[in-house]
């Protein structure tokens, strides 16, 4: 997935459902992609205190004001990077370079080197709610990595779609 405005949204999505369950997050999707207007950068990117308050009195999203703010400050540094390098290249340049395929459960990880140095570069440019985890659960949602088991039935379609050229 090399879209800004997916790689912005999955990232911010991934932040609020930190510390809740995911189910939580996508139950209110539409509501979040309503709210912050089709997790548009330029027009996050735009609101001012106004709009967190409003934000705050939405009761159909999580109403957490460092999660909103973190989306505000986290459209502005997608808009900053346009300058440097797009999120999407920054994303992709941490894909690792050895892919592993886990052979069980135990094998999967919460973080890896790749997603804390990813972390790292996403806070330096302004990004917030972006740790180590954070940012490896957006790198597996969008493809970055392929966590799929070895002998799990979806696993060679992820890494054909992974692997395609953008």
């Amino acid at each position: 997935m090399r879209d800004e405005r997916v790689l912005y949204e999955r990232l911010c999505l991934e932040g609020f459902q930190s510390g809740l369950s995911w189910l939580t997050i996508l139950r209110k999707r539409e509501a979040f992609r309503a709210a912050f207007v089709g997790f548009d950068p330029e027009r996050v990117a735009a609101f001012g205190k106004r709009d967190v308050e409003r934000l705050l009195a939405d009761a159909s999203i999580v109403r957490h004001r460092g999660k909103i703010e973190a989306t505000i400050a986290n459209a502005r540094a997608t808009v900053g990077l346009r300058e440097t390098e797009p999120l999407h290249e920054v994303f992709w340049s941490y894909a690792p370079s050895r892919h592993r395929t886990p052979r069980s459960r135990s094998e999967w990880a919460a973080s890896t080197p790749e997603s804390t140095a990813l972390s790292k570069r996403l806070k330096q440019a302004g990004f917030r709610f972006v740790g180590p985890t954070t940012v490896y659960a957006a790198m597996q949602a969008c493809g970055v990595v392929n966590d799929h088991l070895e002998g799990c039935f979806v696993r060679a379609a992820v890494e054909e779609i992974r692997c395609r050229p953008s």
